[in-house]
């Protein structure tokens, strides 16, 4: 068992009696507890509705123009505050995701993302790994 699988067991116990929400639920409350707010914060890859710009056949300028009122994974954000059960237009996975609320640094937005979608700017660091195992948990077990 590897260090990332050993530090999700530890926040949800062996999950054998626990429903998909339940271990979110947890893990949210974990890590309403550990996580330093706020926090600088970057997509770990490109957002959906990117996705045609940035991998499709969507024109540049179009990207470019849409991305003033759009959240961008390329974005950096604080990450202000975190909300179970909130579903939001520019979530992967809404419904089962935890909202991550958070101001855009160019230019003062603000927008509810995935919290699974994000990653800590500082990657040597707790929230970095917070971030990532909650990712890891939630896209591996969803």
């Amino acid at each position: 068992m590897d260090a990332q699988t050993r530090r999700i067991e530890s926040i949800l116990g062996d999950g054998k009696n626990q429903s998909f929400g339940e271990a979110v639920k947890a893990f949210y409350e974990y890590l309403c507890r550990e996580l330093e707010l706020p926090c600088e914060v970057t997509g770990i890859e490109d957002f959906r509705w990117e996705e045609r710009y940035v991998i499709g056949p969507g024109d540049l300028k179009e990207y470019e123009r849409l991305k003033k009122s759009r959240p961008s994974y390329r974005d950096h954000y604080e990450l202000l505050a975190t909300q179970a059960g909130v579903v939001s237009d520019w979530m992967l996975f809404p419904g089962d995701d935890i909202g991550a609320h958070v101001r855009r640094k160019s230019d003062g937005k603000e927008f509810c993302l995935g919290l699974a979608e994000l990653k800590a700017v500082k990657r040597r660091s707790r929230n970095a790994q917070l971030l990532d195992d909650f990712a890891v948990f939630l896209v591996n077990n969803r």
